[in-house]
Order: C-alpha cells, then structure tokens, then sequence
C-alpha cells in the first residue's frame, strides 16, 4: 500500500553554502520520511491524524519521524548534503493543505 503525500518537495538537495555538491558526503531523505517530518514538526498534528491522512499505521509514522529526524540532524551537525528522493509514496490531493509561510 503507497503512502500519501502533500506534494513532491520543491528542492531536491539542501547543502551547505560555498561548498560544492561533488566534494560533500550525502544522506538520502525519502519523500515519505520528509512528509512524515513537515506533518509532526511543521505542521503540528498529531500523530495518529497524520499517520491517517498518508495512509499509513501510527507505529510507521512514529518510525519515519523518528528516521527523518536523525537523517536531518545527522546532515547538519556533519555539513553533508541532503538528498531527497525515494520512497513508496503516490500525491494525495486530499491531503494538500496548506503550508505555513517561512521567514
């Protein structure tokens, strides 16, 4: 069974600024572990409400946050690139809200 996710991210890699992409470690984000993040941490819902609306059990939204997390904080504490791609996911319309503005 595919997960749902809002939409497909609009940048593909994060790096650190004034090093080339060639010359950094990379750490792979899956779309489905990046959705699961922006659901708990950005958008603030709760688990057993985000875990519905990608289809997916609350025990598997509680381990892609919890991968997601560490793969975040494993690229910024090392300045490695991160990679997004990947995954077992299909967009859900029904699940396009609206994402918060940043500064």
């Amino acid at each position: 069974m595919k997960r749902f996710i809002a939409n497909s991210p609009i940048a593909r890699f994060y790096k650190p600024q004034a090093i080339k992409l060639r010359d950094l470690n990379k750490i792979t984000l899956s779309h489905d572990q990046l959705e699961a993040l922006r659901l708990a941490d950005f958008e603030k819902m709760e688990q057993f409400d985000a875990a519905e609306l990608m289809n997916i059990s609350r025990s598997t939204f509680s381990r892609l946050v919890n991968e997601a997390r560490n793969i975040v904080a494993t690229a910024l504490v090392n300045g490695w690139a991160l990679k997004i791609e990947g995954g077992d996911f299909e967009v859900s319309e029904n699940n396009s809200k609206n994402s918060k503005g940043g500064e």
